[in-house]
C-alpha cells in the first residue's frame, strides 16, 4: 500500500512540474523611458561676420555770419556779411557719408527652451568694423553782388570749402531673444535691446575772399570741430538658427541699430586788414549714427551632444 502511494505521489509531482513548465511566465512591462533633455537650453559662444551700412547718409553743416555793416569794404551796401554766409551755407548739404564696411566679432548667450517649441534667451556681442570711415567734401561760392544793370558791384567773391568725416569703430549689443522651433533643429526668432558703439565725427570749414580781386586784404579763415565718444542706443531685428550637428548651430541675422545724433558747433572769425571791419561766421555740424547689419555666425552650445536618457532593464 505504501509502495502504491509513493508511486502515485511521484507521478503527480512529475505531472505538476510539466504543467507548470507549460504555463506562460508573467513579466511586468518596463516603465516608459525618460524624455530627452531640451536641446536648446544652456550657454553658448560663437563668432560672426557680415556687412553694415548706414541708414542716414547725410551730414549737414550750416552757418550764418554777423559783422560790421557793409563788411568788409564798408562802401558796397550789397557786399555784407550775408554774402559771406552764402558761401558757408552753400556747403551745408553733405550727402552720401555712408558708414558701410565689413563687420566681425563674437557673441555669448544663454537659451531656455520651454513648452517644447519655444526658446527664450539673452545674448551679448561686440564687433569691430573695417572700412567704416567715410569722408565727403563740397564747395560753395557766395554770389557776387550785382547792380540793377546786372554788373558786379564789387570785385570780391566768397569761396567756402567744407569737409566731413564720419566713422563707426565698433558696435556691440545686449539683447533679448524669443523664438519658435519650426522644427526641433530650426529656430525662428526676434531680438531687440541695447546697442552701443564708438563713433567719430569731424568737419572742417575754410573761407576765402577776394577771389577775383588783385588785392587780398581779407585773410583766409579755417575752423571746424570734432567729436569722439561711445554712444548708446537701441537695436532690433530677427534671424534663423539651425542646429546642424551636436553642439553646433549656424545662424543668419539682420539687425537695425540707432545710436542717435551728434551735433557740434564752430565759429570762424574774419577781419579786413584794410578797413579794420570784422565778421564772425557761426555754425554747427550734425550727423546721425544709425544703420543696418546683415551677418552670419556659428555657435558652440555646451549642453548639446548628450545622448537621450533611456532607462535600461
Amino acid at each position: 500500500m505504501k509502495k502504491a502511494l509513493s508511486v502515485a505521489a511521484l507521478v503527480l509531482g512529475l505531472t505538476g512540474s510539466a504543467l507548470a513548465a507549460d504555463l506562460p511566465h508573467y513579466k511586468a512591462p518596463p516603465p516608459p523611458p525618460l524624455p530627452p533633455p531640451p536641446l536648446w537650453t544652456g550657454f553658448y559662444v560663437g563668432l560672426n561676420a557680415g556687412g553694415t551700412w548706414s541708414s542716414s547718409n547725410a551730414s549737414n553743416v550750416g552757418a550764418f555770419a554777423v559783422g560790421t555793416p557793409g563788411w568788409p569794404h564798408g562802401s558796397a551796401p550789397a557786399d555784407t556779411a550775408a554774402n559771406l554766409a552764402a558761401a558757408s551755407l552753400a556747403t551745408s548739404a553733405i550727402a552720401s557719408v555712408n558708414n558701410s564696411g565689413f563687420i566681425g566679432g563674437g557673441q555669448i548667450g544663454y537659451n531656455w527652451q520651454f513648452m517644447n517649441s519655444f526658446v527664450a534667451g539673452v545674448e551679448a556681442d561686440i564687433q569691430g568694423i573695417a572700412g567704416g570711415n567715410n569722408r565727403a567734401s563740397s564747395v560753395g561760392i557766395g554770389p557776387v553782388p550785382l547792380d540793377p544793370a546786372g554788373a558786379p558791384t564789387t570785385a570780391s567773391n566768397y569761396l567756402g570749402f567744407t569737409s566731413v568725416s564720419k566713422r563707426l569703430d565698433y558696435l556691440g549689443t545686449v539683447r533679448g531673444r524669443l523664438g519658435w522651433l519650426f522644427t526641433p533643429t530650426l529656430l525662428v526668432y526676434g531680438t531687440g535691446g541695447l546697442a552701443y558703439g564708438g563713433v567719430n565725427f569731424s568737419h572742417s570749414v575754410s573761407l576765402f575772399n577776394d577771389v577775383y580781386s588783385p588785392t587780398n586784404h581779407i585773410p583766409a579763415t579755417f575752423g571746424g570741430s570734432a567729436f569722439s565718444d561711445t554712444r548708446v542706443g537701441w537695436t532690433a531685428g530677427g534671424g534663423l538658427e539651425w542646429m546642424f550637428m551636436p553642439n553646433w548651430s549656424a545662424k543668419v541675422e539682420y539687425l537695425y541699430y540707432d545710436l542717435g545724433s551728434v551735433t557740434t558747433a564752430f565759429a570762424l572769425p574774419l577781419s579786413d586788414t584794410l578797413t579794420g571791419n570784422s565778421a564772425l561766421v557761426i555754425g554747427s555740424a550734425r550727423t546721425r549714427f544709425n544703420g543696418n547689419i546683415v551677418r552670419a555666425g556659428v555657435n558652440y552650445h555646451f549642453n548639446w551632444g548628450a545622448a537621450p536618457v533611456v532607462a535600461k532593464y
